[in-house]
């Protein structure tokens, strides 16, 4: 597949006219940052994570994320339930296994919870789906040793074995679905100096997959614009806190001639 930055920019415009409504069970660390960047987007974020209401939300929602960042037995609850009834109700599930390989627990979930519901993207960086693959990939905590690249073969295994479109997100961002594959080289070093970063790609992956249902194209179009938002606010000043604030500017008012000048497609 070839990245088209017309295409790109066709999305964007659909987020932002339709607003869609992202249910997100994510982390405790990055909940506030992920809403703020779907909001920029031009999406509408939910928390949504207790059992009791989870089902009900799904079904008015056009996209669930689940993040496993801060997990514990409640969590997983609401994770089962929401992806469940999104399987049910034919709505896109985008999946972040947060820490998978750093504890045995994290493992155990993760796989239990795909292997129950198959998600339509996971995203998550190299350490993470090596992890997730059964490889025995080394992490550091939620970080990941590897290059994109190394994970690629784990990548080709998970979209095969679950048929998922899964995103291994680095300096090069490999995006895969059975044996397409498309990568991306945008971005900036300094978004590896601002937690969340990665945990908002999938957040955003969630607006997409909302309005764009060939989920290979919709996940690749918003690392697209992960990527170009980020280099954007690290030229405007090179330091972690306004990046922070430069990229949830820069993602409300991206253009269509931002991406097309842009967009660093390496395949």
């Amino acid at each position: 597949m070839q990245l088209n930055p017309h295409q790109i920019w066709r999305d964007i415009q659909a987020i932002r006219s339709a607003q869609p409504l992202i249910h997100n069970i994510t982390n405790f660390v990055v909940m506030n940052t992920t809403a703020n960047a779907l909001l920029a987007i031009g999406a509408s974020p939910a928390m949504v994570h207790a059992t009791e209401e989870v089902e009900e939300f799904v079904s008015i929602s056009q996209a669930l994320v689940v993040n496993i960042g801060t997990l514990d037995t409640n969590f997983v609850g609401g994770m089962e339930l929401a992806m469940k009834q999104a399987h049910k109700l034919n709505k896109p599930i985008v999946f972040d296994p947060v820490g998978v390989g750093a504890t045995s627990y994290r493992n155990k979930i993760s796989t239990q919870l795909i292997q129950a519901t198959p998600p339509s993207v996971i995203r998550g960086n190299a350490s993470e789906i090596m992890a997730l693959a059964g490889l025995d990939a080394q992490t550091k905590g939620v970080d990941s040793i590897y290059g994109s690249e190394s994970a690629l073969n784990a990548a080709y295994f998970l979209s095969k074995k679950y048929n998922s479109t899964v995103v291994i997100s680095g300096a090069t961002d490999f995006i895969i679905h059975q044996d397409n594959m498309v990568s991306t080289a945008n971005g900036h070093p300094l978004m590896s100096k601002v937690t969340g970063m990665g945990c908002t790609a999938t957040a955003l992956i969630g607006a997409f997959v909302a309005v764009n249902p060939n989920y290979f194209e919709a996940a690749a179009h918003a690392m697209a614009v992960m990527g170009i938002s980020g280099e954007i606010a690290a030229e405007k000043n090179p330091y972690p806190g306004s990046l922070q604030v430069n990229f949830l500017d820069t993602l409300h008012k991206l253009t269509g001639d931002d991406i097309l000048y842009r967009l660093q497609v390496t395949s």
